[in-house]
């Protein structure tokens, strides 16, 4: 388990990660999202021991991960920037990594690399920005390591190898217990393949819950109701967001579906009905509540 306990990180009067709890278990797909600048990228250097806590700390397993070879051997880091050596093929990358990581399997690397239609003798700087995804996410595979830090890997991906690097961390996760978190701002991506969600915002965690049950919370009302009654009158409803078009309403309100129907149904409305949110409606419905309101950006 990867846990972090009031990890905090400071870049001169810019704080990046504020003083975060959080826990990520084993053998799940943890979606780590957020705004622009929340921090995601620095969580995840600070759980691979690149970065030095300024406060709090983080723990792989048990153990403290900055200057640990141990703990770091437990991850492998994919960043959001694919970095190689000077002039190296992916044959010189799998000879540099199979040295770091002891468990790397060679030939499942080269037998990969064929599979993607990449050429194992090529300089990678000749390579398409999804092709180096694509030799990161293999060389991070293959390096058979418990944990897996993706930083926006999907992205310069087309779909087809979108759903090739899925199906691997599907494999893995099956075969070797393999616990993948991925940072990213495709939700619509993570949706599909996450157990488990952590939305930062402005260096700090807003909240941390199982996908499903993250759903199951919070919903989106559409309605007409009664004459003479306004939104305010819902006093029952933690609402999240309004807006009106005539007397239609819609209306981001936190609780279950049945909460939610017996409440409204109680005030007996004219019309309504009861939508489970996309995670990107979530995001958006949270950080609105955090203060980061796209209407207030733009207009």
């Amino acid at each position: 388990m990867i846990q972090a306990v009031k990890l905090t990180k400071r870049f001169e009067d810019i704080t990046a990660v504020d003083h975060i709890d959080a826990a990520i278990r084993e053998g799940s797909v943890f979606g780590l999202i957020g705004t622009n600048g929340a921090g995601k990228s620095t969580f995840l250097r600070l759980a691979s021991g690149i970065l030095k806590p300024d406060e709090g700390h983080i723990t792989i397993d048990g153990q403290e991960v900055f200057e640990n070879p141990a703990a770091k051997r437990m991850v492998f880091y994919i960043s959001d920037e694919a970095y190689f050596f000077s002039n190296a093929s992916p044959l010189d990358m799998m000879a540099y990594y199979s040295r770091v990581y002891e468990r790397f399997d060679k030939e499942r690397f080269r037998r990969l690399l064929k599979s993607f239609g990449l050429d194992e003798k090529r300089r990678i700087h000749t390579f398409s920005k999804g092709m180096k995804k694509q030799v990161s996410v293999i060389c991070g595979i293959c390096a058979n390591t418990k944990y897996l830090f993706c930083d926006e890997t999907f992205d310069g991906l087309d779909p087809v190898m979108r759903q090739a690097v899925k199906s691997l961390f599907a494999a893995d996760m099956e075969d070797r217990n393999l616990t993948p978190i991925i940072a990213s701002h495709n939700l619509r991506e993570l949706e599909d393949i996450c157990d488990h969600v952590g939305l930062l915002h402005k260096g700090g965690i807003l909240l941390s819950k199982d996908l499903d049950d993250m759903k199951l919370n919070i919903h989106k009302i559409q309605c007409v109701l009664q004459p003479g009654m306004e939104p305010e009158d819902l006093v029952s409803f933690e609402v999240l967001s309004t807006e009106r078009r005539g007397r239609l309403l819609t209306l981001t309100v936190r609780g279950t579906r049945e909460e939610i129907e017996a409440k409204l149904g109680a005030c007996d409305p004219v019309f309504f009905e009861c939508i489970p949110l996309t995670l990107e409606e979530i995001f958006i419905s949270e950080t609105e509540v955090a203060g980061y309101d796209v209407k207030k950006l733009v207009f």
